[in-house]
Formats: C-alpha cells, structure tokens, sequence
C-alpha cells in the first residue's frame, strides 16, 4: 500500500501543476493533501474523487483557508472530519479514515508564526492532540499520523538551527513537543530508514526563494506507530516534485 501526504497550498493551484499526472504516475493507494484551500464545490469535478478514488474533505469556514482532503483508492469504514474541539475542527485540520488495521490521520498542524494568539492556538492544539492519540493509542489501534506538522524535530531537519532556534516551528517546545509525540508509540518513518540523512526538507519559503539554494526545513512526516512502522518498506521525499512550496512524502507498507 502506498501511501502520499502533500501539503498543496492550495488544491486549485496545484490542479494547473500536475497534480494530475502526479496521481496517475505515482498511483497512491492512499493521497493525504493538505493546505487545500477550497471547498468541494469550488472544485472542478474532476477533483472531488480524481481517478475513481474516495474522496473525504474537511474544510474550513473561514473562506480559503486550511481545509485537508484523502483520496483512498477502497472505502473506508469510518471517517471523522475532527478530534470534537470546535476550534480545531472548524479550521479544516482533520481527515480521519478507519481501514480496519488502522486509523489514518490526515492532520494539516497550525502554524503559530502570526502572532502571540497563532502561537498560543498552536501551543494548545499540540497538547490536545497528543491527549486525543493517546486515548485511541490506550485501545490497541494502530494509527498512522501524515501531513504538515508545521514542527521540524532535530537540527538536521533544518538547514540553520542556529540561526532557526526562534522562529516558530523550530522552538525548543515544539521540538520538546515531537519528541514527547514519539514517546507515545510513534515512528518518524523518514528518519527510521535514513537515520542521519542531511538536506532534506520538504518545506522552503517562497518569499525567501528558498528552494533555489535548498534553504529549508522538513515538517512533512509519516509517522506510524511502532507495530505498524515495522511493516512499511520505504519512506522517501520527493522533493524533485514542484508545484507547491512543499513536496510529497510517499511511505509503503507492506
């Protein structure tokens, strides 16, 4: 089974820069977007469930903003567009999909870099999502967590950490954050096979033109907890895929 997560910046955008071909020559299985920014009727119809595949989306109701999208190749059991805090679950943040061996989160995570409220909003939601997978953890379910984490973990998930200690998403408590998150079961998938890999992002400012010196920061992860993370074969970034400032994360599992 394989398994994509891509955060688009904006699924209409996105559509004009291949995101088309990208699906018909990678084939996922499961397709996780984030950053869709729209809602399915102002979608061409052709989005809504591209190549046959299920589409479930979670939108936001602040107009253009956030909203994440899974395209699963088989229907689910079950699907949940929330963790039931309104706060959250208003924003679009959560796509949710019960395969039977596992429950899928498809999670677009806030960025807290607009301010003292943004970063508080972000500080709380860190805590209550770790509370909401460890009660679903406590059950026996095996999850699998994909999407913008909007956290990089370790100093080589950032290409300055000296100079990125400050700024959100590199902050010594959501770094504290990620490891507490790992500490729950978790397996950060890309860096399970590619212990000590360098220069490797999946995220880099546009404003800054970023990609151009590979000026970036990885934030985009699968992670699975451990009984499941023994039976993925690979996990690789894409970062040769454009179209959006950040690339794809593909994982398989066996």
């Amino acid at each position: 089974m394989k398994i994509i997560t891509w955060n688009v910046n904006g699924i209409r955008a996105v559509a004009k820069k291949g995101l088309f071909e990208f699906i018909s020559k990678l084939d996922p299985d499961i397709l996780c977007l984030q950053e869709t920014k729209a809602h399915p009727e102002q979608v061409e119809p052709e989005l809504l469930n591209p190549f046959g595949r299920h589409g479930h989306w979670s939108v936001a109701q602040r107009p253009g903003y956030s909203g994440t999208v899974t395209y699963a190749k088989t229907a689910t059991k079950d699907v949940h567009l929330g963790i039931g805090i309104k706060k959250f679950d208003s924003e679009g943040r959560f796509v949710i999909t019960d395969h039977g061996d596992f429950l899928l989160y498809n999670v677009y995570f806030p960025n807290g870099g607009a301010g003292e409220e943004r970063h508080l909003f972000k500080q709380e939601f860190l805590k209550k999502i770790t509370l909401h997978l460890k009660t679903h953890i406590s059950t026996g379910r095996e999850i699998i967590l994909v999407g913008d984490y909007n956290v990089a973990h370790r100093d080589i998930d950032v290409y300055d950490p000296k100079k990125l200690t400050n700024q959100s998403g590199f902050l010594p408590e959501e770094r504290a954050w990620f490891s507490e998150f790992l500490s729950l079961g978790f397996v950060d998938l890309f860096r399970n096979f590619h212990p000590e890999a360098r220069h490797r992002y999946t995220w880099w400012s546009y404003l800054e033109k970023a990609r151009l010196g590979n000026r970036g920061w990885r934030i985009d992860y699968i992670c699975a907890t451990k009984k499941l993370a023994g039976r993925f074969t690979c996990c690789e970034i894409l970062d040769d895929v454009t179209g959006s400032d950040h690339c794809p994360v593909v994982a398989e599992l066996d």
